[in-house]
Protein backbone atom coordinates (compact mmCIF):
# COMPACT_ATOMS: atom_id res chain seq x y z
CA UNK A 1 0.00 0.00 0.00
CA UNK A 2 1.22 3.50 -0.81
CA UNK A 3 -0.04 7.07 -0.56
CA UNK A 4 0.46 9.11 -3.71
CA UNK A 5 0.61 12.86 -3.14
CA UNK A 6 -0.58 14.18 -6.48
CA UNK A 7 -0.25 17.70 -7.85
CA UNK A 8 -3.47 18.48 -9.71
CA UNK A 9 -2.26 21.77 -11.16
CA UNK A 10 -4.17 25.03 -10.75
CA UNK A 11 -7.60 23.79 -11.82
CA UNK A 12 -7.71 22.83 -15.48
CA UNK A 13 -8.08 19.01 -15.64
CA UNK A 14 -6.09 19.01 -18.88
CA UNK A 15 -3.05 20.26 -16.97
CA UNK A 16 -2.82 16.99 -15.06
CA UNK A 17 0.28 15.00 -15.90
CA UNK A 18 -0.25 11.59 -17.47
CA UNK A 19 1.15 10.01 -14.31
CA UNK A 20 -1.26 11.95 -12.10
CA UNK A 21 -4.20 10.87 -14.22
CA UNK A 22 -3.08 7.23 -14.15
CA UNK A 23 -2.70 7.21 -10.37
CA UNK A 24 -6.16 8.73 -9.83
CA UNK A 25 -7.63 6.06 -12.12
CA UNK A 26 -5.90 3.26 -10.24
CA UNK A 27 -6.39 4.16 -6.56
CA UNK A 28 -9.44 2.77 -4.69
CA UNK A 29 -9.25 5.70 -2.26
CA UNK A 30 -9.08 9.32 -3.41
CA UNK A 31 -8.77 12.22 -0.97
CA UNK A 32 -8.82 15.63 -2.62
CA UNK A 33 -8.76 19.25 -1.44
CA UNK A 34 -12.14 20.25 -2.84
CA UNK A 35 -11.80 23.96 -2.11
CA UNK A 36 -8.96 24.17 -4.64
CA UNK A 37 -9.29 21.02 -6.76
CA UNK A 38 -12.34 20.75 -9.03
CA UNK A 39 -14.37 17.54 -9.01
CA UNK A 40 -13.52 17.04 -12.69
CA UNK A 41 -9.93 16.26 -11.67
CA UNK A 42 -11.00 13.23 -9.61
CA UNK A 43 -13.92 12.23 -11.81
CA UNK A 44 -11.92 9.34 -13.25
CA UNK A 45 -11.41 7.59 -9.94
CA UNK A 46 -12.36 3.93 -10.38
CA UNK A 47 -15.96 2.82 -9.96
CA UNK A 48 -16.73 2.21 -6.33
CA UNK A 49 -13.72 4.21 -5.12
CA UNK A 50 -13.94 6.04 -1.81
CA UNK A 51 -13.70 9.68 -2.91
CA UNK A 52 -13.68 12.30 -0.15
CA UNK A 53 -13.37 16.07 -0.17
CA UNK A 54 -10.92 16.87 2.64
CA UNK A 55 -11.67 20.62 2.74
CA UNK A 56 -13.88 20.31 5.86
CA UNK A 57 -11.69 17.63 7.46
CA UNK A 58 -8.89 17.96 10.01
CA UNK A 59 -5.41 16.52 9.63
CA UNK A 60 -6.29 13.78 12.13
CA UNK A 61 -9.45 12.85 10.20
CA UNK A 62 -7.62 12.75 6.89
CA UNK A 63 -4.86 10.59 8.35
CA UNK A 64 -7.44 8.25 9.86
CA UNK A 65 -8.80 7.62 6.35
CA UNK A 66 -5.28 6.80 5.18
CA UNK A 67 -4.65 4.47 8.11
CA UNK A 68 -7.94 2.68 7.37
CA UNK A 69 -6.94 2.30 3.71
CA UNK A 70 -3.56 0.99 4.80
CA UNK A 71 -5.32 -1.62 6.90
CA UNK A 72 -7.28 -2.72 3.83
CA UNK A 73 -4.17 -2.74 1.65
CA UNK A 74 -5.58 -0.01 -0.61
CA UNK A 75 -3.50 2.67 -2.32
CA UNK A 76 -4.52 6.29 -1.75
CA UNK A 77 -4.51 9.19 -4.21
CA UNK A 78 -4.00 12.31 -2.06
CA UNK A 79 -4.77 15.09 -4.52
CA UNK A 80 -3.60 18.65 -3.89
CA UNK A 81 -3.82 21.79 -6.00
CA UNK A 82 -0.85 23.12 -7.95
CA UNK A 83 2.38 21.38 -7.05
CA UNK A 84 2.37 19.62 -3.65
CA UNK A 85 5.80 21.01 -2.76
CA UNK A 86 4.48 24.61 -2.74
CA UNK A 87 2.14 25.41 0.15
CA UNK A 88 0.71 21.90 -0.18
CA UNK A 89 0.61 21.24 3.59
CA UNK A 90 2.04 17.80 2.91
CA UNK A 91 5.00 18.02 5.32
CA UNK A 92 2.80 17.37 8.37
CA UNK A 93 1.05 14.54 6.54
CA UNK A 94 4.39 12.97 5.62
CA UNK A 95 5.49 13.21 9.26
CA UNK A 96 2.50 11.12 10.30
CA UNK A 97 3.05 8.61 7.49
CA UNK A 98 6.67 8.14 8.51
CA UNK A 99 5.65 7.74 12.13
CA UNK A 100 3.19 5.00 11.18
CA UNK A 101 5.44 3.29 8.64
CA UNK A 102 3.19 4.04 5.65
CA UNK A 103 4.91 4.38 2.28
CA UNK A 104 4.35 7.45 0.10
CA UNK A 105 5.58 9.18 -3.02
CA UNK A 106 5.01 12.56 -4.69
CA UNK A 107 3.78 13.26 -8.20
CA UNK A 108 4.54 16.89 -9.15
CA UNK A 109 1.98 19.24 -10.67
CA UNK A 110 1.83 22.55 -12.54
CA UNK A 111 2.22 25.45 -10.06
CA UNK A 112 -0.11 28.45 -10.26
CA UNK A 113 2.60 30.93 -11.24
CA UNK A 114 3.58 28.81 -14.26
CA UNK A 115 -0.04 28.40 -15.37
CA UNK A 116 -0.60 32.13 -14.94
CA UNK A 117 2.43 33.00 -17.07
CA UNK A 118 1.23 30.59 -19.77
CA UNK A 119 -2.27 32.08 -19.76
CA UNK A 120 -0.77 35.58 -19.96
CA UNK A 121 1.36 34.47 -22.91
CA UNK A 122 4.70 35.61 -21.59
CA UNK A 123 8.07 34.55 -20.21
CA UNK A 124 8.90 35.45 -16.62
CA UNK A 125 12.69 35.41 -17.11
CA UNK A 126 13.61 38.04 -19.69
CA UNK A 127 17.34 38.68 -20.31
CA UNK A 128 18.81 41.53 -18.26
CA UNK A 129 15.37 42.47 -16.91
CA UNK A 130 14.26 39.57 -14.71
CA UNK A 131 16.14 36.35 -14.03
CA UNK A 132 14.71 35.39 -10.65
CA UNK A 133 11.24 34.56 -9.33
CA UNK A 134 10.49 34.61 -5.62
CA UNK A 135 7.60 32.39 -4.52
CA UNK A 136 6.35 33.70 -1.20
CA UNK A 137 3.25 34.64 0.73
CA UNK A 138 2.01 37.01 3.40
CA UNK A 139 1.17 35.91 6.93
CA UNK A 140 -2.27 37.41 7.58
CA UNK A 141 -4.19 34.85 9.69
CA UNK A 142 -2.21 31.87 8.41
CA UNK A 143 1.05 30.45 9.68
CA UNK A 144 3.57 33.20 10.46
CA UNK A 145 6.52 33.80 8.16
CA UNK A 146 10.14 33.21 9.23
CA UNK A 147 11.55 36.55 10.42
CA UNK A 148 13.99 37.02 7.52
CA UNK A 149 11.48 36.05 4.81
CA UNK A 150 9.81 39.43 4.57
CA UNK A 151 8.44 41.17 1.50
CA UNK A 152 10.83 44.03 2.15
CA UNK A 153 13.85 41.71 2.09
CA UNK A 154 12.69 40.09 -1.12
CA UNK A 155 11.90 43.50 -2.65
CA UNK A 156 15.53 44.55 -2.24
CA UNK A 157 16.48 41.96 -4.88
CA UNK A 158 14.21 43.48 -7.52
CA UNK A 159 13.11 39.97 -8.51
CA UNK A 160 9.66 39.10 -9.83
CA UNK A 161 7.44 38.23 -6.87
CA UNK A 162 4.69 35.62 -6.93
CA UNK A 163 2.78 36.28 -3.71
CA UNK A 164 0.36 33.67 -2.41
CA UNK A 165 -2.42 34.43 0.08
CA UNK A 166 -1.92 38.15 -0.48
CA UNK A 167 -5.17 39.24 -2.05
CA UNK A 168 -6.42 40.75 1.22
CA UNK A 169 -3.12 42.51 1.85
CA UNK A 170 -2.77 44.61 -1.30
CA UNK A 171 -2.49 47.86 0.65
CA UNK A 172 0.38 46.41 2.68
CA UNK A 173 1.99 44.98 -0.45
CA UNK A 174 1.88 48.43 -2.05
CA UNK A 175 3.29 50.10 1.06
CA UNK A 176 6.22 47.71 1.31
CA UNK A 177 7.06 47.27 -2.36
CA UNK A 178 6.52 50.74 -3.84
CA UNK A 179 9.74 52.22 -2.39
CA UNK A 180 11.73 49.46 -4.13
CA UNK A 181 9.82 48.87 -7.38
CA UNK A 182 8.14 52.25 -7.80
CA UNK A 183 4.39 52.98 -7.69
CA UNK A 184 4.05 52.31 -11.43
CA UNK A 185 5.51 48.81 -11.26
CA UNK A 186 3.24 46.33 -13.10
CA UNK A 187 1.09 43.97 -11.04
CA UNK A 188 -1.05 41.06 -12.19
CA UNK A 189 -3.66 39.45 -9.97
CA UNK A 190 -4.43 35.97 -11.27
CA UNK A 191 -7.79 34.73 -9.96
CA UNK A 192 -8.68 31.01 -10.12
CA UNK A 193 -6.11 30.21 -12.79
CA UNK A 194 -7.16 27.21 -14.85
CA UNK A 195 -10.81 27.33 -13.79
CA UNK A 196 -13.60 28.30 -16.24
CA UNK A 197 -13.99 31.67 -14.51
CA UNK A 198 -10.28 32.53 -14.40
CA UNK A 199 -9.65 36.27 -14.42
CA UNK A 200 -6.52 38.39 -14.76
CA UNK A 201 -6.47 41.94 -13.44
CA UNK A 202 -3.58 44.10 -14.63
CA UNK A 203 -2.55 47.24 -12.84
CA UNK A 204 0.27 48.87 -10.93
CA UNK A 205 1.24 48.93 -7.28
CA UNK A 206 -0.62 52.23 -6.94
CA UNK A 207 -3.96 51.18 -8.46
CA UNK A 208 -4.27 47.38 -8.20
CA UNK A 209 -6.11 47.52 -4.86
CA UNK A 210 -8.93 49.62 -6.33
CA UNK A 211 -9.20 47.40 -9.41
CA UNK A 212 -9.38 44.21 -7.37
CA UNK A 213 -11.89 45.73 -4.97
CA UNK A 214 -14.09 46.69 -7.93
CA UNK A 215 -14.09 43.04 -9.05
CA UNK A 216 -14.88 41.90 -5.48
CA UNK A 217 -12.11 39.30 -5.46
CA UNK A 218 -11.18 38.23 -1.94
CA UNK A 219 -9.62 34.77 -2.24
CA UNK A 220 -8.05 32.14 -4.52
CA UNK A 221 -5.78 34.62 -6.26
CA UNK A 222 -2.05 34.95 -6.90
CA UNK A 223 -0.46 38.42 -6.82
CA UNK A 224 2.48 38.82 -9.20
CA UNK A 225 4.71 41.90 -9.10
CA UNK A 226 7.65 42.96 -11.26
CA UNK A 227 8.76 44.97 -14.32
CA UNK A 228 8.69 41.85 -16.51
CA UNK A 229 4.88 41.81 -16.25
CA UNK A 230 4.56 45.01 -18.27
CA UNK A 231 4.73 45.56 -22.02
CA UNK A 232 8.39 44.73 -22.56
CA UNK A 233 10.02 44.70 -26.00
CA UNK A 234 13.37 46.46 -25.59
CA UNK A 235 15.56 43.66 -24.26
CA UNK A 236 18.62 41.74 -25.36
CA UNK A 237 18.15 38.36 -27.03
CA UNK A 238 19.21 35.33 -25.02
CA UNK A 239 22.74 34.09 -25.73
CA UNK A 240 21.35 30.59 -26.19
CA UNK A 241 20.58 31.08 -29.89
CA UNK A 242 23.14 33.78 -30.67
CA UNK A 243 25.13 32.54 -33.71
CA UNK A 244 28.21 34.41 -32.49
CA UNK A 245 28.29 32.59 -29.17
CA UNK A 246 29.24 28.89 -29.39
CA UNK A 247 28.27 26.33 -26.76
CA UNK A 248 28.64 22.60 -26.20
CA UNK A 249 25.86 21.66 -28.67
CA UNK A 250 26.92 24.28 -31.23
CA UNK A 251 30.69 24.42 -30.80
CA UNK A 252 31.40 26.79 -33.68
CA UNK A 253 30.37 30.41 -33.97
CA UNK A 254 28.35 31.24 -37.07
CA UNK A 255 27.89 34.37 -39.09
Amino acid sequence: MIVHFIGAGPGDPELLTLKAQRLIRECPVCLYAGSLVPEAVVAEAPAGARVLDTAPMTLAETHAEIVAAHGRGEDVARVHSGDPSLYGAIAEQIRLLRRDGIAYDICPGVPAYAAAAAALGQELTVPELAQSIVLTRVSMKSTSMPPRETLENFARTGATLAIHLGIRALREIERVLAPHYGPDCPVVVAYRVGWPDQTFIRGTLSDIHAKVRAEKITRTALVMVGPVLGEVSDFKDSALYDPAIPHVLRPRARG
